[in-house]
């Protein structure tokens, strides 16, 4: 096999000399560590490669089809955005596209790594030529008619040379630029905090090591086998076990790389980051900044730095505090980040409990009325004990139903998910799981007692997920709960993981680990909860399709299927007739509600924007998109006072929590559940 196949030349490697008064880089490109395969990679590669195509539900196959989408995805993670290869790099690779399945069964993964370093050399260049930009004296003018930056170059073709790219460049750094700008920044100022930025970047590029081009190439291979399959090198391995066991202090999230960001996979129910209800999965951390008031540092851009670099300037001891700069998943990369301030805590086991509360409405046609909720943050060990106590409770204050809150649930133990299921029906089977041989086991509540009997709403969104989706499935195929809410995620896979030390290994370092993909769970019905997720018999209204959320949205995501359904017996007091009258009520109320006005409108600009690829570079029109937010989060603010006959505002700082704080998706949900109970009512008189 060639190698320095990719190999930049000479002429390549020359970089746009900087102006007198720019921003000079603080490296040179030959302080560029030359990554090369160290000795252990060999091993962990045959180990890795083991574990996918023998143990992997899916069982694939290491051929050249598979090779060609290794190769695809490996480009993808090494510039996803098309903003550092030049087209002539890859077209040199493909020449190597079916040779990555013989590199990985060989060891061999030598142009593989001439690839990550060619793509080490390019960043470091368009970082040098960022810099070169920047010019105290000459301040950028943010006042072009119709300028873009084009945030997202998904279908975008390569560059076809250094000229192009530049064009790219000038537009990423104006944006950049301009974002600092918005966020009150002067000239000087801005220069000196991208100077920082990008420097920091030539930094990282020149601590680069042959981990990271290992990781890249182990885990392009995972994805392409199934989005839940991976490799995880020893560090990140560390991290995935200090996470399981809680022991991090820090801000309680679960983080990924992904491409070239830090993306918020999960939030731990209860943690510091969870209790600031402004952070939510899919999120994108592009900055990191220490203390806040007096003590506040400025912020580290730390997009495409490596995960533990970034993790460890997260985490911190109790009391202290962060700050993060996130692009919103709704919003996507093109959007003004928004600053998150963080006191650094343990997770406490209580705050991540399950929770009930009373709720009676003030007003309307369920004046008065009692309905309990249990609020399940996540499948933690001993909840199903713990909600028992919560129902004791809820039957104590006379509640007239529980409605179970799975809302932001990622799931957790599968054991809890079963008994939570059996606290609600005598006896019968509960989940199934196949492991993609022909073998099929299904878990059952055994103990032949039903703990609560009442009237049950299942109350579930698009992060409810894993095993809230086997309980909300469950629920709704006994119809024993009116499930409501959006669409479920639609994770229906089980993953294992593994170390990749053996007892009597010579290596004296960890080698790391794999997580793959070892069953699918099937609904009671037959059906997988894979890729369709729970869909609710009451649908409340979604920012995003089902197709354009969840497990849907991954590559390689294992198919929906169905197998023989189970033997088991379903409640009579639940027919689809009363399904649709439940609905059309309901979205009638939604109508009316002043609330749901406000969150319709959001939905309908964010599918107006969905398509949206770029971004404006002119100050005036982002000024006045930014005013015309602020005014309308404040016009919304004060019609909610008017309606509780309170006195306007003229800033929402001005403005109590609980007011801010309003939950129109629960409110409706106990709508349906009082609307619920008096259909049963009359169904059993009649």
């Amino acid at each position: 096999m060639k190698s320095g196949m990719f190999k930049l030349n000479a002429l390549a490697l020359l970089v746009l000399a900087p102006s007198a008064l720019a921003i000079p880089p603080t490296h040179e490109i030959s302080e560029l560590p030359q990554l090369e395969q160290e000795s252990q990679h060999d091993t962990v590669s045959e180990r890795v490669l083991s574990y996918f195509t023998r143990y992997h539900f899916s069982q694939p196959e290491l051929n050249d089809q598979l090779s060609e989408q290794i190769h695809e995805r490996y480009l993808e993670m090494l510039d996803f955005n098309k903003m550092f290869l030049l087209k002539s790099d890859v077209a040199a690779s493909e020449e190597y596209a079916r040779l990555f399945d013989d590199m990985l069964e060989s060891g061999e993964l030598e142009v593989a790594y001439d690839l990550y370093q060619t793509s080490l050399e390019r960043r470091f260049q368009r970082y040098v030529y960022a810099l070169s930009l920047l010019d105290e004296e000459k301040p950028m003018s943010f006042d072009e008619e119709g300028e873009k930056y084009y945030y997202d170059r998904e279908e975008a073709d390569w560059a076809k040379d250094e000229e192009a790219l530049n064009a790219l460049w000038q537009q990423r750094v104006k944006y950049d630029a301009l974002n600092l700008k918005l966020a009150g920044k002067e000239w000087p100022d801005i220069v000196e905090t991208l100077g920082k930025r990008y420097n920091s970047a030539l930094n990282r590029l020149t601590n680069s090591k042959s981990e990271d081009a290992f990781q890249v190439i182990m885990n392009a291979f995972a994805r392409s086998i199934e989005p839940h399959t991976s490799y995880l090198s020893p560090a990140n391995s560390e991290r995935f076990q200090q996470n399981m066991n809680l022991e991090l202090e820090g801000i309680g999230a679960v983080l990924q790389s992904e491409y070239d960001y830090t993306v918020i996979r999960s939030l731990v129910p209860g943690g510091p980051a969870d209790k600031t209800g402004e952070l939510s999965p899919e999120d994108k951390i592009i900055a990191v900044g220490q203390g806040v008031g007096d003590d506040a540092e400025e912020f580290v851009d730390i997009i495409g730095m490596r995960l533990d670099d970034v993790v460890d300037m997260i985490k911190g001891p109790k009391g202290s505090s962060v700050r993060l700069q996130v692009l919103e998943a709704s919003q996507g990369v093109g959007g003004t980040p928004k600053v998150v301030e963080i006191v650094r805590d343990k997770v406490k086991l209580e705050d991540r409990a399950a929770k009930a509360h009373v709720e009676v409405p003030e007003d309307g046609p369920n004046k008065g009325r009692k309905m309990g909720v249990i609020e399940i943050p996540g499948f933690y060990n001993n909840l199903t004990a713990d909600v028992k106590k919560l129902i004791d409770d809820l039957k104590a204050d006379e509640v007239e139903g529980i409605v179970v809150d799975l809302r932001s649930n990622g799931g957790g133990a599968l054991n809890e998910a079963i008994s939570l299921t059996g606290l609600f029906i005598d006896e019968g089977p509960v989940v199934q799981v196949s492991d993609g041989r022909g073998h099929v086991e299904v878990s059952k509540d055994r103990d032949g007692v039903t703990y609560y009997d009442g009237p049950l709403v299942v109350l579930v969104d698009r992060y409810s997920a894993s095993a809230s989706e086997i309980f909300a499935a469950a629920m709704q195929d006994y119809k024993r709960a009116l499930i409501v809410g959006e669409n479920t995620f639609g994770k229906g896979t089980v993953q294992q993981h593994r170390g990749l030390n053996r007892r009597f290994d010579f290596f004296s370092e960890p080698l790391g680990s794999v997580q793959y993909t070892i069953a699918k769970f099937y609904r009671i019905d037959g059906g997988s909860t894979q890729l369709k997720g729970v869909a609710p018999d009451v649908t409340l209204p979604s920012y995003v399709e089902s197709s354009e959320w969840g497990e849907s949205r991954e590559d390689n995501a294992l198919r929906w299927d169905q197998i023989k359904p189970a033997q088991y017996d379903t409640f009579s007091y639940l027919d689809s007739a009363e399904i649709q009258s439940l609905n059309s009520n309901a979205h009638q109320r939604l109508e009316k509600d002043p609330e749901f006005a406000y969150i319709f409108k959001d939905i309908e600009e964010l599918r107006n924007n969905m398509e949206k690829t770029w971004v404006s570079l002119n100050l005036e029109e982002r000024e006045s998109e930014q005013a015309a937010d602020k005014e309308e989060r404040l016009q919304r603010v004060n019609d909610r006072l008017k309606r509780l006959g309170m006195e306007p505002v003229e800033s929402i700082d001005d403005v109590d929590d609980e007011v801010l704080e309003v939950d129109p998706y629960l409110n409706e949900t106990i709508s349906v559940a009082f609307e619920f109970i008096d259909d049963v009512k009359l169904a059993q008189n009649d």
